[in-house]
């Protein structure tokens, strides 16, 4: 499952990028402000300022130049004029060389005789520096500063539902106290869906410790019960078998009964293994898949009685695993045993490559369409002539995968069945 940042910190990007945008805004408002104030205010005032004046000119052509603290006036012909107004065309004009963009020169014309209003807008950008920038400053810092608050309030908010989290983390299912400790995981004084939560997860915590002690229970009772019968029967055929006076047509039955109870015995500890929720109780050390190997052809050889095939081993080198020994055997001992029951004539060859185990035979394969279907319960190959209940590979591939042993099987109808097993954690020797 694809899992995203915490809740914090998704927070803290929400208000990061709330204020981002703010500021942006604000930004944005100032350039739309400057140009307001520059492009359209000021030119709209030195327009009605010159056309005042000429009115004034031409009821008076002795009527005084404009005179104040932010605009002077210069006439042509008749004022001296600064050689930088000269060239200047009608319109307004920054002032080159000027240390404030509002510094600027407003150029018209009237009957031959044009008016310079020379504009010094320091004041004017005083005023705007004091009345929009320092009170967008403070709103700013208003806006940031209940932005942090809100996230401080949020993330007070949620951080039982943090705690929660790292407790349930922390936690062992298999704990005697997991219900008790995650109970308490929260203090009495949390919001209303925090505690409906803590409820659910309370609740879900008693229903998991409720079955892994039926888990328990099931898995010890059923190691007793079954493998009690097992071994009765299993030294009662050995009794059977010393008895000398035995015909052949009598010791087969007895044979294959005993044969049975051995296959019944590796499927109910196969069985037990997958049902444990933990490996706890199962022994790890390096275990030599070669001897597993022997072993398993040893005590399924029976399967291969008056078949005329042949089984070669190939061990050109030795492949630890570190695993249970158990779970090995019933892994490998079930891949032999289709193997063999599937073999009619031939060989069986099986050989160790590298960290593979590689099983193959000339028996009467599976058609391609039904490879994968092999690993689904009760799914059978001749069903009725070759025996079994339809689990072994099913279990195999339980095992695979809980141990991360990947299986792949390559199967051509009537020219037999390559299965490889591989170990990535295996060592050579």
């Amino acid at each position: 499952m694809k899992t995203n940042t915490g809740i914090n910190h998704r927070l803290l990007q929400a208000f990061l990028v709330q204020a981002a945008l703010i500021s942006l805004i604000a930004i944005l408002g100032v350039y739309a402000a400057r140009f307001v104030i520059g492009d359209v205010l000021i030119q709209r005032a030195l327009d009605d300022e010159a056309s005042h004046y000429w009115m004034l000119y031409q009821t008076d052509n002795t009527s005084p130049r404009p005179n104040t603290y932010n605009l002077t006036g210069f006439l042509k012909p008749g004022d001296v004029i600064p050689d930088t107004f000269s060239e200047l065309k009608p319109g307004l004009h920054p002032l080159e060389n000027s240390n404030s963009d509002y510094y600027l020169i407003h150029v018209s014309e009237n009957n031959g005789k044009t008016l310079y209003l020379e504009f010094n807008g320091e004041q004017v950008s005083e005023l705007t520096l004091f009345f929009g920038v320092f009170p967008l400053a403070a709103f700013l810092i208003v806006i940031y500063l209940s932005g942090w608050f809100s996230y401080h309030f949020l993330s007070q908010a949620v951080s039982p539902i943090i705690k929660l989290a790292k407790t349930l983390e922390n936690l062992d299912p298999q704990s005697d106290e997991f219900s008790e400790k995650l109970k308490h995981a929260l203090p009495d004084n949390v919001d209303q869906e925090v505690a409906i939560l803590s409820d659910a997860l309370s609740n879900l915590s008693e229903r998991i410790e409720s079955f892994v002690i039926r888990e328990r229970n099931f898995t010890r009772d059923a190691s007793h019960e079954l493998r009690s019968p097992i071994t009765v029967i299993k030294i009662a055929t050995d009794l059977l078998l010393e008895d000398k006076t035995l015909k052949e047509n009598q010791i087969k039955p007895i044979q294959r009964i005993k044969n049975n109870a051995a296959d019944m015995e590796e499927l109910i500890e196969a069985l037990l293994i997958l049902a444990r929720e933990s490996d706890n109780k199962l022994s790890f050390e390096p275990v030599c898949i070669n001897d597993v190997v022997m072993e398993e052809i040893d005590r399924t050889r029976i399967l291969l009685k008056d078949k005329p095939v042949q089984v070669s081993i190939e061990n050109k080198q030795q492949l630890f695993v570190t695993g249970s020994d158990k779970v090995l055997s019933v892994m490998i001992g079930n891949l032999i045993r289709n193997a063999f029951s599937y073999t009619d004539e031939g060989e069986v060859v099986i050989r160790i490559e590298g960290i593979d185990l590689i099983i193959e035979d000339s028996g009467i394969g599976i058609p391609e369409q039904d490879v994968e279907k092999m690993f689904k319960p009760f799914q059978r190959g001749e069903t009725k002539l070759r025996g079994g209940y339809g689990v072994g590979l099913t279990i195999v591939k339980m095992l695979s995968e809980r141990f991360n042993w990947p299986i792949n099987i390559e199967s051509e109808l009537g020219r037999g069945t390559k299965v490889i097993v591989a170990f990535p954690e295996g060592s050579l020797s």
